[in-house]
């Protein structure tokens, strides 16, 4: 992280208690509202993308989705799909109000998980200036199908147990049951892929961020592989960018391909690489790719984005 951005905390009111998020002050009228993947905070899975962003004149808005990082809500280390999209929601209403922001100039940043959700975002508010989907979970089934092809047999019994009596316990009101986001095969872990493994190195080198607690609760786990965002790509009405690296083994590129290609507006980028790519050798190809799009979709005077869109529905 840069360490002359300037940014400061900020909260924002959700489900009746907060999430908290990092808020830079922009000076072009744009905003883009950015949410890391699935048990990643903000730090880790936001700050290299929007410093860019904000160098570029943007308004950004980085949140942590309720149970996780600094946001309130429990129980800890929790994914519950629903939640985090009404928390999409209040950021969006909260980014509006920012009083550098046109709230006609609002964009939306995810990757993994969140990339889906914007998706399902996007979809349910077609007055948005644009959306980014970076290397996004759009069939969770399928991605699931591989993850599950890179892991050791017993290892995935002992996670179908864990995630079995964790549910269970999540019945009884009881705490969670903790897994790792990644780790090598044979390992209990929710990907064990040759580069989900590198998500500590790709998003947290040198420990940078040691406050990140890379764990999720197993009850968490089947929510997130029956989950199909991207069949909701016909309702975006936006413009989109899908962002997909081609040797992702982790939610794989060519399901996104695919739900890009039923968007009205949706252009594909595609980069190699693995999962996590566009945070190490392919960032700087990412973030040029998602700044000129950003540029185009939100600083073009109104009249010729509304000429677009309407071009968009015929």
């Amino acid at each position: 992280m840069d360490t002359s951005v300037i940014r400061e905390k900020v909260r924002f009111a959700v489900g009746g208690t907060y999430c908290a998020a990092w808020h830079y002050p922009g000076t072009n009228g744009g905003c883009v509202v950015m949410a890391a993947g699935g048990g990643v905070t903000k730090e880790p899975g936001t700050d290299p993308f929007a410093a860019r962003f904000h160098a570029a004149g943007f308004t950004v808005l980085a949140f942590d989705y309720r149970c996780l990082g600094e946001s309130g809500g429990g129980p800890r280390q929790t994914v519950r799909i629903e939640d985090q999209l009404d928390d999409w929601q209040a950021a969006i209403g909260f980014a509006a109000a920012l009083p550098e922001t046109d709230p006609a100039r609002i964009a939306l940043w995810g990757f993994s998980l969140s990339g889906g959700h914007v998706l399902r975002v996007a979809a349910r508010n077609p007055h948005l200036a644009a959306a980014i989907a970076q290397t996004p979970n759009t069939d969770g089934p399928a991605a699931a199908r591989s993850a599950g092809s890179y892991q050791k047999p017993l290892a995935l019994l002992r996670l179908t147990a864990r995630i079995l009596l964790d549910a269970a316990g999540a019945l009884l009101g009881r705490r969670p049951l903790l897994v790792p986001l990644a780790a090598e095969p044979g390992t209990v872990a929710m990907l064990s892929t040759p580069d989900g493994v590198k998500g500590d190195e790709a998003l947290n080198p040198g420990n940078r961020y040691p406050q990140w607690n890379q764990e999720i609760a197993a009850r968490s786990i089947p929510g997130i592989a029956l989950y199909r965002p991207g069949r909701v790509t016909p309702q975006v009405r936006s413009p989109l960018l899908v962002l997909v690296c081609d040797e992702d083994r982790s939610v794989l590129s060519e399901p996104a391909v695919r739900a890009a290609g039923r968007a009205p507006r949706a252009e594909v980028v595609r980069l190699s690489g693995g999962h996590y790519a566009p945070f190490m050798d392919q960032r700087e190809q990412a973030v040029e790719a998602e700044l000129a799009f950003l540029r185009r979709h939100l600083l073009a005077p109104a009249a010729d984005r509304t000429e677009a869109r309407g071009a968009g529905r015929s």
